[in-house]
């Protein structure tokens, strides 16, 4: 494990390993023991920030449909875009950068070229130095192809140590908590 991560869990207090008791049936619809929704149950009205992609040739595998490295990327582009727009990334003045240091995505239903999707993005939860951001891909209609969600966790630039979110940017998202 990169010791930039290692240090950024720590000063999170994230655990290594998520010890929440997980429920699946092979259809999409793992939902932790707390009474969260399967990702299949995910709705459009769930999200609250969203962005337009749209599939390239490029994006297709030999089965036709895009690849699944291709919806992290989605994801990635439309946490970052929402973080940049709303100065948690990137405001003036900020010492600190965003490390992820999980992931994970629930694949649903194939997407194919040509085509476009929509990515919702909300805030599962704001931590002293970290989020969990919670996204979702749409097609047509309310039922989502691919759900997913990052962590981040903010160190200092030039240290890698464990750095506080600010007022400022636990405000700009407050509004996308779901």
């Amino acid at each position: 494990m990169d010791l930039a991560l290692a240090a950024a869990r720590r000063a999170a207090r994230l655990p290594l390993v998520k010890r929440e008791k997980t429920v699946a049936d092979g259809r999409g619809t793992e939902a932790r023991a707390t009474g969260e929704r399967a990702a299949r149950d995910e709705r459009r009205q769930h999200y609250g920030w969203w962005m337009k992609m749209a599939s390239r040739w490029a994006d297709c595998d030999a089965y036709g449909h895009v690849n699944n490295a291709v919806y992290y990327s989605w994801f990635d582009t439309a946490l970052t875009t929402m973080a940049i727009e709303r100065g948690v990334l990137q405001a003036p003045g900020q010492t600190s950068i965003g490390l992820c240091i999980a992931s994970g995505c629930t694949f649903l239903a194939p997407v194919g070229f040509p085509g476009a999707v929509d990515i919702g993005v909300r805030i599962g939860r704001i931590g002293n130095s970290s989020l969990r951001y919670e996204l979702a891909i749409f097609a047509d209609g309310e039922t989502p192809v691919a759900v997913g969600h990052f962590t981040h966790v903010f160190v200092d630039a030039a240290t890698r140590k464990g750095a506080a979110l600010t007022d400022r940017q636990k405000a700009a998202i407050v509004d996308l908590v779901n």
